[in-house]
């Protein structure tokens, strides 16, 4: 697991970023409400399916598994994010409550820089003999 991390990509881990900036919100925000959840299944499933079709190449082969569910994680996951955030006090994505905020960014900060610190110690790394 390590060995991902170490050679996590800049897109990477802004996706990462991402998800960590969601469940932050989750946590602070959660709202039981079945309804809110089950629209953002249902959102993630008609938007997931759209884009596998517009991203689906029939001759480069089948999508990779984490392609697929990115597909479909991230309609839900923006979905029921907007539906949390109403009337929350948000200005685009960023709450105005300092607690919240500060977990928010310093949780990205803290997994930007384990990646890095990663990163710097597997480029050091004395390769084995052969």
């Amino acid at each position: 697991m390590l060995g991902y991390w170490s050679t996590l990509r800049p897109g990477k881990m802004v996706l990462w970023c991402y998800l960590i900036w969601y469940l932050v919100t989750v946590c602070f925000r959660f709202d039981a409400n079945s309804a809110l959840w089950l629209n953002s299944a249902g959102i993630s499933g008609f938007i997931g399916i759209a884009f596998m079709l517009s991203v689906r190449d029939p001759t480069q082969g089948k999508l990779e598994p984490w392609q697929v569910f990115r597909l479909f994680a991230m309609p839900f996951c923006v979905s029921s994010f907007a539906a949390l955030i109403k009337g929350q006090d948000y200005v685009l994505v960023v709450p105005m409550y300092l607690n919240e905020l500060s977990w928010s960014a310093g949780l990205c900060a803290v997994f930007v820089l384990f990646v890095l610190c990663l990163k710097r110690l597997h480029k050091n790394r004395p390769l084995a003999d052969s």
